[in-house]
């Protein structure tokens, strides 16, 4: 089997039992969406052992980011209105996603910035009952805290993404 044949295979087999787990067992404590990201950013990032290290430590480093961004922005501390205040704290938080760049497992910022973005574009798109959404629950020690949610999301995506590149390396054989 040709090596594109393969990987191919391997990412539909695992992507759907992905999706399968995502959206049945583990509903709740991951997000489909959220690991294919980092499934893709591991194979962009060299889809080998420091891959899946940097595409780990980027998009956590990424969300814990976006955590902090989004803490800032709700509480406000300064009093600065709105649009002000957000770009600010966006200003200073994507300057820390880039600046990293010299440490070796925050090379890739690609990966903080998908960390990044996908925390920020959940905690502000979802809504829950009461209107409010995950921005209410950023403090909270659970999996409605949009940093525990993606932060889980990324690591099993990444991980599946390693599954499925020795698995397209033993489908190849």
């Amino acid at each position: 089997m040709s090596k594109l044949s393969a990987l191919s295979l391997s990412i539909a087999l695992l992507g759907g039992v992905w999706a399968y787990l995502a959206l049945g067992p583990l509903s709740g404590f991951v997000l489909v969406w959220a690991g294919f990201i980092a499934w893709g950013c591991y194979f962009h990032t060299g889809a080998d052992n420091a891959a899946l290290q940097k595409t780990i430590a980027g998009t956590i480093y990424g969300a814990v980011l976006a955590w902090v961004a989004l803490l800032l922005v709700v509480h406000n501390p300064t009093g600065l209105p709105a649009p002000l205040w957000p770009a600010i704290v966006v200003a200073v938080t994507v300057f820390f996603l880039v600046i990293v760049a010299s440490i070796n497992l925050l090379s890739v910022v690609p990966a903080n910035v998908y960390g990044y973005a996908a925390t920020v574009a959940y905690s502000l798109q979802t809504p829950t009952a009461d209107g409010v959404g995950p921005l209410a629950s950023l403090t909270v020690v659970n999996f409605a805290n949009p940093l525990i949610l993606l932060s889980v999301s990324f690591v099993v995506g990444a991980i599946f993404g390693l599954a499925s590149g020795k698995l397209s390396g033993v489908l190849a054989k």
